[in-house]
């Protein structure tokens, strides 16, 4: 199943929290935070301006992103994993 986001929305997965810490020490699951970083997997039209035109999105299929800890709302599609948000949520494309 593929997740169309409309408007300014950006579909994006979650990368995969470390399971280690610098020092080696390996972390259980619990103690994992939630990375804030991952990979978009789809772009919305972009945002509706006053004058009824689209806003070009900032962002790319493909991009890495850096996005704020709370950005979004978590939704499972096909036993997956996904976040829905705005692309004002995301800080910064990561290369």
């Amino acid at each position: 199943m593929r997740v169309e986001p409309l408007g300014d929305k950006v579909v994006v997965k979650r990368l995969e929290a470390k399971g280690t810490t610098s020092g080696g020490i390996v972390l259980p699951d619990s103690a994992k935070e939630k990375p804030q970083q991952g990979r978009v997997l789809s772009v919305g039209d972009g945002a509706l301006l006053a004058d009824g035109t689209r806003a070009v999105p900032q962002v790319q299929e493909g991009d890495r992103v850096l996005f704020t800890s709370y950005a979004g709302t978590e939704v499972v599609v096909d036993v997956e994993d996904l976040l829905i948000m705005r692309e004002s949520d995301i800080l910064a494309v990561m290369e």
